[in-house]
């Protein structure tokens, strides 16, 4: 593996048949990520693919030429062209690989896969999930001097990344964004000692034998596991809602609702989640109008009431989203009625949606309790019904999920654990 600059591109990169480059930065959480998975990929892809590096900072001219404008940036070049997919962010090893193998026969690529040796690490805990419970967990652990492993499929901080701002946590006198607050929670833990692998795949999880499997190569054994794997937000599929995500719509009223002050927003849903929070919304918005698929709300009555007395709101029954754009600082909801099949598009200032969460427990929900809604059943000390598995923040069955329900989640977590192990 070797880093260049951009006056050698040319002779390292178009001129040298097979080649992967890296546009990385300094401080730069994804990048450092990526950095053990790139290197270890070129001792075993190396004597076929060049593996190179080049600090984005210093050669902005061509990183700009070349369109790149995140970091880190891995591209995949054969004789000269680029090819595969360009990857970014969080970039999984899975994916790296797909691309690799892009450039080589098919005969070679199973050899080089003969190869690969599985390997296996034990730890005295792994905590499956790094948003704020994850984290604070793995902050008390490494401070009990409890050897400890967070693993997630995507970078630190979990939803409270994605989001605008978050005012309500402690500390903090003015708004922090949500990413910011998601970095420093990750860096805290991260100078601890805590052990990261992130944007990883995990392919296994047998909880009764406390391992799991990332990667397809990798085993990694504890003497407890913690279940930080949150809840995902249903999507209603319509086009553009995945890339307008945190720019323009949210999924939780209680961290954005405040910025639409005397602003029109749209809320998709008729539950109870999507009514009540619709009532809250109406504090700040001047007009909230509810999009709902069916001809009545199945929220409870007294919800129901309030938001027919309130005089901030516009009801479109019998209506799904069809697509979700922007125009400037507007978002433009395009909405279908499913009787009669037109469509029109509803201007706002923002987009809520709220049709459900669903907890992230597919590798194990057959193995845990749950309560009647999928979400895991945990006691005082966040036990779950196998020994020594533990769950903690929005995965688990309780009544309110927010930042600091997570983080002291994983705060009784963490010292219950180390308890028993000390």
């Amino acid at each position: 593996m070797k880093e260049i600059s951009e006056k050698e591109f040319s002779d390292e990169v178009l001129n040298s048949g097979r080649v992967v480059l890296d546009f990385f930065s300094t401080e730069c959480p994804p990048c450092e990520a990526l950095a053990s998975k790139f290197e270890d990929l070129s001792k075993i892809y190396g004597s076929d693919i060049k593996f190179l590096k080049i600090y984005r900072q210093q050669n902005r001219e061509l990183a700009e030429k070349m369109g790149v404008k995140s970091s880190p940036t891995l591209l995949f070049f054969k004789d000269g062209k680029e090819i595969g997919e360009r990857l970014t962010g969080g970039v999984k090893r899975s994916d790296i690989i797909h691309n690799l193998d892009l450039m080589l026969p098919d005969e070679r690529q199973q050899e080089i896969k003969a190869q690969i040796k599985p390997s296996v690490s034990e730890f005295d805990v792994i905590i499956l999930g790094a948003g704020p419970g994850g984290l604070t967990a793995g902050l008390y652990l490494c401070q009990s001097k409890v050897n400890t492993v967070l693993v997630d499929i995507a970078l630190p901080g979990g939803q409270v990344s994605t989001t605008h701002e978050v005012s309500n946590y402690p500390g903090f006198i003015e708004p922090q964004a949500g990413y910011l607050l998601s970095h420093n929670m990750s860096e805290q833990t991260k100078m601890c000692g805590t052990v990261y692998k992130f944007a990883v795949d995990i392919t296994k999880v047998d909880l009764v034998n406390k391992e799991i499997v990332i990667d397809e190569y990798e085993t990694i054994r504890a003497k407890k596991i913690v279940i930080a794997t949150g809840t995902t937000p249903n999507t209603t599929g319509a086009s553009g809602e995945k890339a307008l995500k945190g720019k323009g719509i949210s999924y939780c009223a209680t961290c954005d609702a405040k910025y639409f002050d005397n602003k029109e927003v749209v809320v998709i849903g008729g539950g109870n989640s999507a009514v009540e929070e619709s009532d809250f919304i109406s504090r700040f918005a001047s007009k909230v109008t509810i999009v709902h698929q069916f001809d009545k709300f199945t929220a409870n009555k007294k919800a129901q009431e309030k938001i027919f007395s309130n005089p901030k709101m516009n009801i479109i029954f019998n209506s799904e989203p069809r697509s979700f754009d922007k125009d400037g600082d507007k978002m433009v909801t395009e909405v279908e009625n499913l009787i009669d099949g037109k469509r029109i598009k509803l201007v706002s200032d923002g987009v809520f949606i709220f049709i459900g969460m669903r907890p992230n427990i597919e590798l194990f929900k057959d193995k845990l309790e749950l309560d009647q809604w999928g979400y895991i059943k945990s006691d005082e000390d966040m036990r779950t019904s196998i020994s020594d598995i533990y769950a903690i923040g929005d995965v688990i069955s309780k009544k309110y999920r927010q930042i600091t329900t997570a983080v002291a989640d994983g705060t009784i977590a963490a010292m219950a654990i180390a308890k028993e192990l000390n």
